[in-house]
């Protein structure tokens, strides 16, 4: 079965390195959903007996169309799928959180306060310069981080649909089942609390 990547230690500095952040979303992403068809694959045993030479006389059709077992699809979406997605979760709503909380040690406070002072005592002429009203302040790490959170959450969902798509198509499921549902039903969380 595929390996999932070790989920990170949450803590306020996983979520303010947006590289690290990004690191451990995107690696989990590539290990189970952008490879989900390799994955299914994998699940479908095409002879028990061993290689019959026989079966190379007909042409069958390629494993993607052939259903996978009830069992190992379930096995599959218990030990990979959904812990997979709900270590996600855990990681975007625990930075979610960091983001809505005050943040005393932004490195960048004192920088902001030093920058508002400065544009007060500016002196501007638009007639000079029609730009020199605009000011720029520095966005809080926190912002930046909800901001992103906001984005990652969004490319989540387009992924868990595109890939339960594939394993409902695979594993014979109703269409009407949700990812969401899915999660729910075998004990997951889903994320759909904290959003």
């Amino acid at each position: 079965m595929t390996e999932l990547p070790h989920r990170p230690s949450l803590s306020p500095q996983l979520c303010f390195s947006s590289g690290a952040l990004r690191d451990f979303l995107r690696l989990s992403r590539s290990a189970v959903d952008d490879t989900i068809t390799e994955n299914l694959n994998a699940l479908v045993t095409p002879s028990h007996a061993g290689f019959d030479p026989s079966s190379t006389s007909q042409r069958t059709p390629a494993s993607g169309s052939r259903p996978i077992g009830s069992e190992a699809c379930k096995s599959f979406k218990t030990a990979v799928l959904f812990p997979a997605w709900q270590a996600r979760t855990e990681v975007l709503n625990y930075c979610a959180l960091i983001a809505a909380s005050p943040d005393p040690d932004d490195p960048e406070a004192t920088l902001r306060v030093i920058e508002e002072q400065k544009n007060r005592e500016r002196v501007v002429d638009e007639r000079l310069d029609p730009y020199s009203s605009r000011f720029v302040l520095r966005e809080p790490r926190t912002r930046i981080l909800a901001s992103l959170v906001r984005q990652e959450r969004g490319v989540e969902e387009i992924i868990r649909n595109r890939t339960w798509s594939v394993v409902q198509e695979r594993c014979n499921y109703s269409p009407h089942d949700t990812w969401q549902d899915a999660m729910r039903t075998c004990g997951f969380d889903d994320g759909s609390r904290s959003n």
